[in-house]
């Protein structure tokens, strides 16, 4: 009688576990069949230890990272150059893109509401800070026209670049 590949397989592996579980023993390579060799998958609980030690190790990295002091003086003067000086409730403009160049402010106070102001003739504006609480449109034509560009920035907007160069804004009521 004839036995079957798959039980000739699972009587070799047995042979071959007996063999491995006698002190002393090791197999050359080449004579543990294949199955054997094989690589076998890992247990569920082997890979949840591992899992979990990465997260750790991750979770590790991220504290080590957030408790690392920064000098409040370095903050602050990296956040000031980053976005310009401008005060609350001014509308704030640069003629040069990143809050450089000169400075332009306008307060709620001195621009009427939902009107039309041209800026200064021979200037305009690249860079913006909306700090009125209230919506500001830029407008690239003088007279606040729509024909040419325009983009409205909400209050609490920094805008490092607009699109086109603003000669004109209007602030709305809301």
């Amino acid at each position: 009688m004839s036995t079957p590949a798959s039980a000739l397989t699972v009587q070799r592996e047995t042979a071959v576990r007996r063999r491995i579980s006698t002190p002393g023993w090791a197999p050359a390579p080449d004579s543990v069949p294949a199955p054997v060799r094989a690589a076998r998958p890992l247990g569920a609980a082997v890979v949840t230890r591992a899992l979990a030690r990465v997260a750790g190790l991750l979770a590790l990295s991220a504290l080590a990272v957030l408790l690392t002091p920064v000098p409040a003086a370095a903050a602050s003067a990296t956040s000031a150059s980053r976005l310009g000086p401008c005060a609350q409730g001014t509308l704030c403009l640069w003629g040069k893109s990143e809050f450089r160049g000169a400075r332009q402010s306008f307060e709620l106070s001195d621009v009427d509401i939902e009107s039309c102001v041209p800026l200064p003739a021979g200037t305009s504006a690249v860079a913006v800070a909306n700090r009125t609480g209230r919506p500001v449109t830029l407008y690239q034509s003088a007279e606040c026209a729509e024909t040419g560009e325009l983009v409205t920035h909400p209050s609490g907007s920094w805008t490092p670049e607009s699109p086109y160069r603003a000669r004109a804004f209007k602030i709305w009521e809301n």
